[in-house]
Parts: structure tokens; C-alpha cells; sequence
């Protein structure tokens, strides 16, 4: 990371706590009318204590660095802003997204969508797996806000004629501990290098890692830190179950749990595409209704798992880790963890799965020899 000097460490953001009780409305936090009525119609009746902490500062027009997990509503935290700007001074390839997953740059984009229906926002979605050619033609088109992956988005910026970044106001990087997991530092660093130094950047991590502080250092300016999230925590109404069992049976209890349990939602956790797979189809050809996820099916297979579980139009999903992160799925009763993750920070996102809007869900962890 090219670390400027210039790049202060960050303050604490500096409201107290007790605003959280006073603060009741989006409009409070000093977001445009035509933007509360579109939370209003998504639902979103009173703002989360990340988008109470950073929506106001993020309006001031500080650089931001959000430390909070998945299902906190980063996304509002850092859209709602975006939009407010735009509309004070309209314009195109106005903000960037940065994701580290294909279907959190699909969450993001509904997001960003639904909120600016009315208003007319135009978003692309540049990921890998999908027709580059259909992408440079969107790219075209000069939409406001662009949501990528950082692999494809070079490939664009060095590939595709006509296509730059040199007007962008606002980059957002989400999930950026993962980005940075993912070993994509030096697309990192090359975005870095052909967009505005005069911009508004905000960071958002589960976790603050040393690679998250250095690219902290390089891509932010005098930043403000909103942290909500406790580091490694569980979700509070969550029930843990461990399960100790020779390896060999692990398909037997799998199978009996799922029926002891028939009627719940079922997100199962193994640690490899093909124990993924595998999994699958033993679950199908047994009768259950089940779908895999994972990073060697095509982007349309993936989506179309991911849509027809959110649907409910099947029960189990199993995944591989690259659904343990921002994938807002709200109807999750049971994680099993089919196998164990090699981080314990996975392990808090997999579990968190079942706990949003103060639901009690149930964590059942595999452990074998």
C-alpha cells in the first residue's frame, strides 16, 4: 500500500452513546426526505446503531472506517450518504463499491437500487463469472454507482475503451478484511492509483487487521472509527451444540439431525466446494430439499441457489465460506457447521446467520478426531 503521509490515525467518533435513544428517525440523522420515505418503504422504520453512529459524519463529509458484522446494515450506513450527496450535486460514476464476494456486490446493488428508485440511481455490477462484453456496455452508460469485485473492475479500467474513474467522489470499501484475505492488495493498490486522491473513502470491517490498518493508512484521510461490533462475540439468544463423533458418521448424524429438526431453515458449512457438492447430493437423492453454494458453480447457479433458498422454495443450503459474510438472509434457524472453520471469526459469521431481529437460533458444530 502506498501510505501517504498526510493519512492522520483515527478519531473515535465522538457522540455519546446515549444519542442512540434520543436518535429515532433517519431524518434525524440529517437524511433527505425523498431518501427517509424510501426507508420507509423498504421498512427500515428506525436506523441501527452503525448507521446512528456513521450517517451523520458520513454527511459532514469525513472518511469513515466502520467496524461492524454482518446484518448490522452497513449497506444503509454507507448508501444513504452516497445518495444524499448525489443528489445535492448529480453525476455520473459518482461512487465505487468495493466487495470481496459476487453476491454481496448483488445485495449491495438491490440496495442501492431500492433506496434510489425514486430518484432515478443507476447502478452496475462489474464481478467476474458474467459476459465482460455486456459489462462494458453498462460501463457505457455512465452509471452513478458502480459495485465490483476488484479483479474484474481492472480488467475493465485496462481493457475497456472510454472507461475511467478520474470524476469519482466516493469509494467504499466493504467487507474489507476479506478483500484484503482474498489477496486482492495489489488490485487494491492499482484502484488506488487511477481514482481522485480527492475524494470521500469509507472502510467497512468486521474485524481491524494489520492489512485493514494499512490500507487505512494508504486510502483514507483523517478518518472518524464508528465500532460496533464486539470483537468475536456471539449473538446473545444463540443455543451452541457440539457434537463429538468419529469422522465417518458425520454423514448419519447429519441426516438425523435434519430430520429430529424437519421444519426449521438449515444453513450446513463445509470447508471445501466438493464436501459442499458431495453433501447435496446425498441430502437430494435421501428427499430433502436441498441446494449447494460454492465458488465453482457458475455466478447464474449461485444466485439462483441463493435466490430460491431466500424464497424458502428450498429448506437447506449448503455453503462453502462464501456465504458466511454479508449475505443478508434473514430466515435462518439452524447453522450446522458440517465442518469446523479454520477461524474463529468465520465461525461468529456462520452462527450469526441465525440471530437477526433478536430471534434465539441454534449452532450445531461437528467435531470429530
Amino acid at each position: 500500500m502506498a501510505a501517504s503521509a498526510e493519512h492522520d490515525s483515527p478519531t473515535e467518533a465522538s457522540q455519546p452513546v446515549v444519542e442512540e435513544e434520543e436518535t429515532k428517525t433517519f431524518k434525524d440523522l440529517g437524511v433527505t426526505d425523498v431518501l427517509c420515505e424510501a426507508c420507509d418503504q423498504l421498512g427500515w422504520t428506525k436506523p441501527t446503531k452503525i448507521q446512528i453512529e456513521a450517517i451523520p459524519l458520513a454527511l459532514q463529509g469525513r472518511d469513515i472506517i466502520g467496524l461492524a458484522e454482518t446484518g448490522s446494515g452497513k449497506t444503509g450506513a454507507f448508501a444513504l450518504p452516497i445518495l444524499n450527496a448525489l443528489l445535492e450535486t448529480p453525476q455520473r460514476l459518482f461512487a465505487l463499491v468495493l466487495t470481496p464476494t459476487r453476491e454481496l456486490a448483488f445485495q449491495i446493488s438491490e440496495q442501492f437500487e431500492a433506496l434510489g428508485s425514486s430518484i432515478g440511481v443507476q447502478s452496475a455490477v462489474i464481478v467476474g463469472g458474467i459476459d465482460s462484453m455486456s459489462q462494458s456496455l453498462a460501463l457505457a452508460k455512465k452509471p452513478h454507482i458502480i459495485i465490483a469485485t476488484p479483479g474484474r473492475l481492472i480488467d475493465h479500467l485496462e481493457n475497456t475503451k472510454g472507461f475511467n474513474l478520474r470524476a469519482l467522489k466516493y469509494l467504499v470499501m466493504d467487507e474489507a478484511d476479506r478483500i484484503l484475505n482474498m489477496d486482492f492488495e495489489t488490485e487494491v493498490d492499482k484502484i488506488l492509483k487511477v481514482i481522485p486522491r480527492d475524494r470521500k473513502t469509507f472502510l467497512f470491517s468486521a474485524t481491524m487487521t494489520k492489512k485493514v490498518q494499512k490500507l487505512q493508512r494508504a486510502a483514507l484521510k483523517n478518518p472518524v472509527k464508528c465500532a460496533v461490533s464486539s470483537k468475536y462475540q456471539t449473538v446473545e439468544k444463540l443455543q451452541q451444540y457440539y457434537i463429538f463423533i468419529p469422522s465417518k458418521f458425520k454423514d448419519t448424524y447429519l441426516v438425523y439431525i435434519l430430520n429430529e429438526l424437519a421444519g426449521n431453515s438449515f444453513m450446513i458449512f463445509c470447508s471445501t466446494c466438493n464436501n459442499t457438492q458431495r453433501t447435496a447430493l446425498l441430502l437430494r437423492n435421501l428427499g430433502f430439499t436441498a441446494i449447494p453454494l460454492h465458488g465453482q458453480m457458475s455466478q447464474s447457479k449461485r444466485l439462483g441457489s441463493l435466490n430460491k433458498f431466500k424464497a424458502k422454495a428450498r429448506s437447506i443450503l449448503l455453503a462453502t465460506d462464501v456465504a458466511s459474510r454479508g449475505l443478508d438472509i434473514p430466515h435462518v434457524d439452524v447453522v450446522v457447521n458440517f465442518d469446523i472453520p479454520t477461524h474463529s471469526k468465520d465461525y461468529i459469521h456462520r452462527v450469526g446467520r441465525t440471530a437477526r431481529a433478536g430471534r434465539s437460533g441454534k449452532a450445531i458444530t461437528f467435531v470429530t478426531q
